[in-house]
């Protein structure tokens, strides 16, 4: 064998090696969920996320031993890729073994080669129709079974081991919600069918049933949401039918879910078709492969550039002390650098400040959360950024940048989806939209809460606002685990001119934090400030916050649900519908008139 096709093999190696390392993580998620191991999912996530890094230290480390060679004969590189596409054909996962060979190779060949033809820069091989010895999805047909049994075939065929709490009548609920989502004029085709992905999609406490609906020339995307009693049984506890709920529970403010996939492009593809208004990375990165996410994001924002023309300019809102951001107006993206420099009152440093990004990648993000894309040395075309943008860059960040012929290398880079700012949302609110905002910001905050974070900073410029309208917490140089927060309550003034002062005449301790004060010291305006206090007043009282402190010291894990209450299911056996009394098939033959537009 020659030495090209010797490392090829080292490098797929490396990788087989994770991709099985990973598959077993996820899909011990069944188990986990089965037993309510809750604790044990948080601390498998964790794990997941630093595997990928582990793997391809191994490899390089093995490359380097066996072929000292490849470090210092450039030229082997493009053999090697050629030798490594020939062992693709026939792979299951060739996109992400792909993502790892140009992880090894940029860590044996550093920066400089990172544009050439020594890695993949485009994909080599096609993922379309790849299938693994398990098909991706099962499909279910109601105008033969029955609309009853499909759905009682659906939520049974993951054989989970816990018994259901009342499976009668989560699917009498499963089979009213349909009723009351669709209108009454529509007809099955002949190709009528659902179709379910084999797997379920585990996190947090709950397990998901992700699938389609397919009539004639029409998809529609669904989801049904389990989760356990007290008891460890399982129910029904919500079926999503808008593509907008669906968004928010695969949105980028959410940790990575656990599914068992043999064929990861394949789940892609189905999920696709549920959002595809998703970009494809997002959907890589939602399904715990973050890197192949880093990968494909790369691509499509170099995609952009080539096919855009406008400029990188500062991004809109307050400055921050801590990061420089700017934009690109056409790319919904924001991109972060540090500061060489932090202004008081901020007392901080760089490593502390991606220590505290750090912190956020590993942890549960709840959906309030933003997703980072982190980077190191990013070459941007110098022309497009925007003369005003770059003499800020130059006078804020100048030890992160490097100009290389016509190219601006960013040495380190954070970027998050673009999201309106809170202050400016609130700031141009009517009634509707400011009761609507303050409501999400205290929620947002009571979520981080219950998932061990305080913001640290909780002024309003520091949350932005979705598309779907969610309020997502994105400035993180002063996030900290609640553990950490001493709440108190500000004591009475000793004498008139303690009320006056403008100093605190109380001590006040690294740590200590004085919720009375958030009301005035958070928003200006006094309507805006009277909306919060009628709606999320608990949060000025240091009772809630050292109430939260002893649930978590508990042990106790949340229910944050990733979907409003207007979708959850009933479980008090009120429900009734006209149903209950009829034949599978009488009630089959009435639903699907009512089931779909």
């Amino acid at each position: 064998m020659s030495i090209e096709g010797a490392i090829a093999q080292t490098i797929l190696a490396g990788f087989n090696k994770h991709y099985r390392l990973f598959r077993e993580v996820s899909a011990a998620a069944k188990q986990r969920f089965e037993r309510g191991l809750w604790k044990a999912g948080r601390e498998a996530a964790v794990a997941r996320i630093s595997m990928y890094d582990k793997r391809v230290e191994e490899a390089v480390h093995a490359v380097r031993q066996a072929f000292p060679q490849a470090e210092q004969d450039e030229t082997l590189w493009p053999r090697i890729k050629i030798a490594y596409i020939g062992l693709l054909h026939g792979h299951l996962q060739p996109e992400l073994a792909e993502t790892f060979y140009n992880s090894v190779a940029c860590s044996v060949l550093h920066r400089r080669y990172y544009h050439n033809q020594y890695i993949f820069w485009r994909p080599a091989v096609s993922t379309e129709h790849l299938e693994g010895e398990r098909p991706t999805y099962c499909c279910y047909y109601p105008s033969a079974r029955g609309m009853r049994r499909t759905l009682l075939d659906i939520v049974t065929a993951f054989r989970l081991l816990n018994g259901f709490e009342n499976l009668r009548r989560d699917v009498r609920n499963l089979l009213a919600a349909l009723s009351h989502n669709f209108p009454k004029s529509w007809h099955p085709q002949p190709n009528f069918q659902i179709q379910v992905l084999n797997s379920l999609f585990y996190r947090n406490k709950g397990a998901y049933v992700v699938g389609r609906a397919i009539n004639g020339s029409r998809e529609f995307p669904f989801v049904v949401a389990l989760l356990q009693n007290a008891q460890g049984e399982v129910y029904a506890d919500a079926l999503l039918l808008d593509p907008a709920h669906l968004a928010v529970l695969f949105s980028f403010a959410r940790a990575y879910f656990m599914v068992d996939m043999e064929v990861p492009s394949a789940y892609v593809a189905f999920l696709r078709s549920l959002l595809p208004d998703k970009p494809v990375h997002e959907l890589y990165t939602m399904l715990g492969l973050q890197k192949h996410g880093k990968t494909l994001f790369y691509r499509d924002l170099h995609h952009h550039l080539k096919h855009s023309s406008d400029n990188f300019v500062v991004a809109p809102g307050i400055k921050g002390m801590v990061m420089a951001v700017f934009t690109l107006p056409s790319f919904p993206y924001v991109f972060k650098m540090i500061r060489d420099h932090f202004a008081p009152p901020k007392d901080t440093d760089k490593k502390t400040v991606k220590e505290k990004y750090l912190l956020v990648k590993y942890h549960d993000r709840v959906g309030r959360l933003a997703d980072t894309l982190e980077y190191s040395n990013v070459a941007f075309p110098l022309k497009r950024f925007d003369p005003a943008l770059l003499q800020e860059l130059q006078a804020l960040a100048a030890s992160n940048l490097e100009i290389e012929g016509d190219e601006l290398i960013i040495k380190h880079v954070y970027i998050e989806r673009r999201m309106v700012p809170l202050n400016l949302y609130l700031q141009h609110a009517d009634e509707r939209r400011l009761q609507h905002g303050v409501r999400e910001f205290g929620q947002a905050i009571k979520d981080l809460a219950g998932a061990n974070i305080f913001p640290g900073d909780l002024l309003p410029k520091n949350f932005g606002v979705t598309r779907h309208g969610r309020v997502v917490f994105y400035d993180y140089d002063e996030i900290v685990y609640m553990r950490e927060c001493s709440f108190r309550r500000i004591p009475p003034p000793r004498n008139p001119e303690d009320e006056m002062s403008h100093e605190p005449w109380y001590d006040v301790s690294a740590g200590d934090v004085f919720p009375e004060q958030f009301a005035t010291f958070l928003f200006t305006q006094p309507r805006t400030r009277e909306t919060f206090m009628q709606l999320h007043g608990d949060l000025a009282t240091p009772e809630y916050w050292t109430g939260q402190q002893k649930r978590l010291a508990e042990g106790v894990q949340e229910d944050v649900f990733p979907y409003p209450d207007s979708v959850r299911l009933p479980r008090d056996g009120s429900v009734r519908t006209d149903d209950q009394a009829e034949d599978d098939d009488v009630v089959a033959s009435g639903l699907l008139e009512e089931l779909l537009p």
